[in-house]
């Protein structure tokens, strides 16, 4: 699966929502703020990251997330959060 996850599948939906299970039927948004490549090529894809922007609370700490999109359906992801800013937390995934 994660083989199919490369810049070009991520592209198209910088700025839709994904939804993030919290477990016990909770769930918060994240959108998709920027999809960034680095030129860097591994054995199957170019090198990426993707930023999200999440509510300021609750924050996510460092974990594997399982989140949801319409046309990407389940992935789970490894979130880092890595700042906030007046529009609330900022998180990264980087796929080598």
């Amino acid at each position: 699966m994660l083989d199919k996850l490369t810049l070009e599948a991520f592209q198209p939906i910088a700025g839709s929502v994904f939804d993030v299970s919290l477990g016990g039927g909770s769930v918060i948004p994240l959108q998709l703020t920027e999809v960034l490549g680095n030129g860097l090529h591994g054995k199957t894809r170019e090198q990426f990251s993707l930023r999200f922007r999440g509510p300021a609370s609750p924050a996510l700490v460092q974990h594997i997330y399982h989140l949801e999109h319409p046309s990407l359906g389940a992935l789970e992801i490894f979130l880092v959060p890595i700042g906030q800013d007046a529009g609330g937390m900022i998180y990264e995934a980087v796929f080598t």
